[in-house]
């Protein structure tokens, strides 16, 4: 059984993801990647927090079940959608997903797929906000299974070891961990994630003494009210897609607990230490560490199907 399992994802996985290329719509749907990225910057023009919501909706729907846009599906009398966990009921940016697909629709019957929609959009969003413009390979498929029972994400509060274990199981290093998690650079998480570094971290009556003191007190400002507010993951760019996340969890500046350990554990901080001096190097990594991810456990071929909206199987 274990030759056998190995085979499959050395042999047939690359197999698959093969049929993955850049340009895939250029003959069936021509106007595919501008007709997404018009729905993009119209929402951007008017949310630049968009970026952040796009970045985790590709994430949440790449590691259940893989990209195969599973997490837009709704949940029915019969079975309850992976839009119910936990994890996903602070996801949003599903009605800019329907825009772009509506649009395609008009033009493209029954062509681009929502896995699709989502890689681009995110992408685009990635470049409106000041990061990394870079070619994402399509030919993506539609999953036709939603279970809120198959979610299982790493959560803010774990160790950078146990975080690292989720991604090795999508086939992603740490390098591409501490890549991809640059993305809190213009990220925000409500309180009840961190809220209890603030004042009695672990039972000591005190706060989490690896967070810097005055953001103890800014954070404590923003959560005071009870009502679960959002705080921005980068103090300093909130809005622009750069290396400033690396600068502040080396600073002693991560808002999540999993963020500051990035920058302190011996596993990740060498990697922060390179992304925090050099911009370019970040931004490299990036693109290609979110085509990576972008390709885990894709569906292609005659496997699933392209939905004509996102939210139901046809």
């Amino acid at each position: 059984m274990k030759i056998i399992f190995v085979l499959y994802f050395t042999i047939l996985l690359p197999l698959a993801l093969a049929q993955l290329k850049v340009g895939f719509y250029k003959t069936s749907c021509p106007r595919a990647e501008s007709i997404v990225k018009a729905a993009v910057q119209k929402r951007f023009n008017t949310d630049k927090s968009i970026t952040a919501a796009l970045l985790r909706m590709h994430f949440h729907d790449c590691f259940v079940r893989g990209c195969d846009a599973s997490i837009l599906i709704d949940s029915t009398n019969q079975s309850r959608s992976e839009k119910e966990s936990g994890p996903n009921l602070t996801v949003r940016g599903y009605e800019l997903i329907d825009e772009a697909k509506k649009a395609l629709e008009k033009v493209c019957p029954s062509k681009v797929s929502c896995a699709d929609i989502i890689t681009l959009a995110t992408r685009d969003s990635v470049v409106l906000a000041g990061g990394p413009s870079y070619d994402v390979p399509t030919g993506r498929r539609d999953g036709r299974v939603s279970n809120i029972n198959e979610v299982n994400l790493p959560g803010p509060s774990l160790s950078v070891s146990q975080a690292f274990q989720s991604f090795k199981d999508k086939g992603l290093t740490m390098d591409d961990m501490v890549t991809l998690l640059g993305s809190h650079t213009v990220g925000v998480a409500h309180c009840f994630f961190f809220s209890g570094r603030l004042t009695n971290f672990q039972g000591t009556g005190k706060p989490d003494p690896s967070m810097d003191a005055g953001l103890v007190t800014t954070l404590k400002g923003i959560c005071g009210n009870g009502s679960n507010p959002t705080a921005f993951l980068d103090q300093g760019t909130s809005f622009s897609f750069d290396n400033e996340f690396y600068r502040q969890i080396r600073g002693k500046k991560g808002v999540m607990k999993i963020d500051q350990e990035l920058a302190d554990d011996r596993l990740s901080s060498g990697i922060v230490s390179r992304f925090a001096s050099n911009a370019n190097l970040f931004r490299t990594r990036f693109a290609q560490a979110m085509v990576k991810m972008g390709n885990i456990q894709v569906l292609v071929g005659n496997a699933g199907e392209i939905r004509k909206n996102c939210r139901v199987i046809n």
